[in-house]
């Protein structure tokens, strides 16, 4: 098998990951509210991540970095494992599961939107048209295909599936200026946000210990989502001879997720919500193509 093929694999096999986990989210949350799912997952992944650096022989350097480098993963810890899942947990214990994956979807048009105060970034019309296309598909969704009248099961649990996007655009805007080794920087990032939901739950809940089939789907979210899954695309990113080539791949998660969501949780997939997820990525898709045809000229 050549690297390309390689990188094609290890991109598929973490996509397949990331395909499962919004399942997993809504048979953990049978069983738990959204905080505990939190810190369940969050610290599976911490243990995993530390493993990890552990035979990398990385563990002990992770530490070793500036203050400046703390402050960062602060930050970065906020903004995701903390906000951005605690936003979607939310969301996913008050909506269908294939609503708040497909709406979920919008954060690389929230990202684009984000990098014009942000960044200083100029937008033209182009991407304009492209935005409103992702967001037709929002409302697609959201409204179950109706523009009669409103049909969405839960105003708020769209708003907080929207809104977690923006957590996740702030986190990738801050972490690609963080130059560090990716998997001892999300270490240290995970390190502050499970101290940060510790202190929620110690100020705001009490924690219980779940029954055995919501534990084993919160650890299996901590170690898939935030480990194997991550690990896996690292590699990929690795080995392709260009991140275009395994991209567009990543489109492939929510279409199966779809699958697993009618298969394991049993929801009717409703037509509207391909219809909407399609206009949601084709809008992604044709912003993509923007940006590359404004670098070329």
């Amino acid at each position: 098998m050549n690297q390309q093929k390689k990188a094609y694999t290890y991109a598929l096999l973490a996509i397949l990951c990331w395909s499962t986990v919004a399942t997993a989210f809504k048979i953990a949350l049978e069983g738990m509210d959204f905080l505990h799912l939190l810190l369940i997952s969050s610290g599976t992944a911490l243990i995993f991540l530390s493993l990890l650096l552990v035979l990398k022989n990385q563990f002990s350097s992770s530490f070793k970095v500036s203050r400046k480098h703390y402050f960062s993963s602060a930050i970065l810890g906020l903004l995701n494992p903390f906000l951005y899942y605690l936003v979607l947990l939310k969301a996913y214990a008050i909506l269908p599961a294939q609503f708040a994956m497909s709406l979920n979807y919008i954060w690389p048009i929230t990202l684009v939107l984000l990098s014009i105060p942000l960044l200083k970034q100029k937008i033209g019309i182009k991407s304009i048209i492209c935005i409103l296309v992702s967001f037709a598909g929002v409302v697609v969704i959201a409204n179950k295909g109706s523009f009669a009248s409103l049909q969405t099961p839960n105003p708020f649990g769209v708003f907080l599936a929207i809104g977690s996007s923006i957590f996740w655009a702030l986190y990738w805007i801050y972490n690609v200026r963080d130059k560090r080794e990716e998997v001892a920087k999300l270490f240290l990032n995970f390190i502050f946000g499970f101290i940060y939901i510790a202190i929620t739950i110690a100020l705001f809940s009490d924690f219980t210990i779940p029954d055995t089939k919501p534990l084993l789907a919160g650890i299996y979210i901590g170690i898939v989502e935030c480990g194997i899954a991550y690990v896996l695309w690292l590699k990929a990113m690795k080995l392709t001879v260009s991140t275009d080539k395994i991209g567009h791949l990543v489109f492939l998660s929510p279409f199966a997720s779809l699958i697993f969501i009618n298969l394991i949780l049993g929801e009717s997939i409703y037509l509207s919500t391909l219809a909407g997820l399609v206009l949601i990525i084709a809008g992604i898709v044709l912003q993509k193509l923007v940006q590359k045809s404004n670098s070329i000229e």
